[in-house]
C-alpha cells in the first residue's frame, strides 16, 4: 500500500475476504481479534504510567483528557462520558475533544482532524493547565489535529501521553510522558482502524480510567461504591451493595442510601460506624476517600 504505517498495511491473510462465505469471514475476524489483548498486554508498563499520570492530575486538582479524531475520538468521548454514571465522578474530570466537535460523533467530518491549529485551539478552550493530562488517540500515530493538541498543552505545562497501533517514532517517545502502541498489526479490512485498532484502544481507555478511579478511592473491593443513585437501577445497585458490605436487609440499606443523599460511600461508613454523613464525609476525606481505610475490611 505505499504506506509505512502498520495500520496501513495490507493483511495477507484476509486479502481473499471478498470471496468468502458468511461464516468463513466470521472466523477470520474473530481469529484476528484474538492478536489484539495480547498486543495491549505487552503495553502494560506503558498503560499503568498512564493510569498513575491520570490518577495524579486528579488529585492535584486537574483532568484527564482524551483528544482524538474519528474513530479514536469518538472513543475517547465515550470512555470520558462513562465515568459520572459509574464512578460518580465529575463531568469535568475525565473529557473528551473530537475533532469535528459533538456533530463529529454520529456523522464524520473527516476533514476536521487536518489543521493541527483546530486541536490547538480545543486545548486552548478547555483551559487546559499544568494539573491536566492530556492522552492523544490516534492509531496512525499521524493526525494532525491530536498533534497539534499535544504540542500546545506542553506549551501550557500539561503532561501528556500518546496512544497509536503503529510503531512510535523516537522523537514521539522523547516528547511525551508516556507512549502507548499496542501493535495489533494490519486490519482485516485495510485501514479501517474501528477493527482491531479501535478494540485496543478501547481496552487501553477501560484500563487507564478504571485503575486511575481504583486508586482515586472510588472502589471498594471490587464495588463501584462512589456510585451516585439517578435511576432506578443504580439505586438497586446502591442497596445490593449496602447489603453485601454492611448484611443488612434491603429496607435498612433504603434507609441509609436515603440518609446518605444517595453516597453509597457515605452510607457504608454511616451504616459501620454509626455517624451521621456529615462525619462520614469527613472521616473519608482524611483517609483521601478509601473506604478500607475508614472501615476495614467488610468484603
Amino acid at each position: 500500500m505505499l504506506d509505512h504505517r502498520l495500520t496501513e498495511q495490507r493483511n495477507p491473510r484476509s486479502k481473499r475476504i471478498d470471496l468468502l462465505s458468511a461464516l468463513e469471514i466470521t472466523d477470520l475476524i474473530n481469529s484476528e481479534d484474538q492478536t489484539v489483548a495480547p498486543a495491549v498486554a505487552r503495553e502494560r508498563e506503558a498503560i499503568a504510567r498512564a493510569m498513575e499520570l491520570a490518577a495524579d492530575a486528579v488529585r492535584r486538582g486537574g483532568r484527564l483528557i482524551y483528544v482524538g479524531a474519528g474513530t479514536s475520538g469518538r472513543l475517547g468521548v465515550l470512555d470520558a462520558s462513562e465515568m459520572p454514571p459509574t464512578f460518580g465522578t465529575d463531568p469535568e474530570m475525565v473529557r473528551g475533544v473530537i475533532a469535528g466537535g459533538q456533530e463529529a460523533l454520529v456523522r464524520a467530518q473527516e476533514g476536521a482532524e487536518d489543521v493541527p491549529e483546530n486541536g490547538a485551539a480545543a486545548v486552548d478552550e478547555l483551559k487546559v493547565g499544568s494539573s491536566d493530562f492530556v492522552l492523544g488517540i490516534a492509531t496512525s500515530g499521524t493526525t494532525p489535529f491530536v498533534h497539534g493538541a499535544l504540542v500546545r498543552a506542553r506549551e501550557l505545562g500539561a503532561r501528556t501521553g500518546f496512544l497509536l497501533c503503529t510503531p512510535p517514532p523516537p522523537e514521539l517517545v522523547q516528547e511525551h510522558d508516556v507512549v502507548i502502541a499496542p501493535l495489533v498489526g494490519p486490519e482485516v479490512i485495510t485501514g479501517s482502524t474501528r477493527m482491531k485498532a479501535g478494540t485496543a484502544t478501547k481496552l487501553v481507555l477501560n484500563t487507564i480510567t478504571t485503575g486511575a478511579m481504583v486508586l482515586l478511592g472510588k472502589v471498594y473491593g471490587n464495588l463501584m461504591v462512589d456510585l451516585k443513585v439517578t435511576a432506578r437501577k443504580l439505586q438497586d445497585r446502591g442497596e445490593r451493595i449496602l447489603m453485601e458490605t454492611l448484611g443488612v436487609d434491603r429496607a435498612r440499606a433504603r434507609e441509609l442510601l436515603e440518609e446518605g443523599d444517595g453516597n453509597v460511600k457515605c452510607a457504608i461508613v454511616m451504616g459501620r460506624l454509626g455517624v451521621d454523613r456529615d462525619e462520614a464525609q469527613r472521616l473519608l476525606e482524611e483517609a483521601e476517600g478509601l473506604v478500607a481505610r475508614v472501615v476495614g475490611d467488610l468484603l
